[in-house]
């Protein structure tokens, strides 16, 4: 069993993890995902209201 899916023993020592890969850093908590899988679902256009920023 992957450490990522595995229930921590003790409740103090869960953290927020990428539902799409299971990276515990870079976790944006206003989508549920990392910075890494949001990038690449954000550009395929999968996540309604996100466009890249140009200026």
């Amino acid at each position: 069993m992957e450490k990522a899916k595995r229930e921590p023993r003790f409740p103090v020592r869960k953290r927020n993890r990428c539902p799409l890969c299971g990276r515990p850093r870079g976790y944006y908590r206003r989508f549920d995902m990392c910075r890494i899988c949001f990038r690449t679902l954000a550009l395929e256009g999968k996540i309604p209201g996100v466009t890249k920023a140009s200026w």
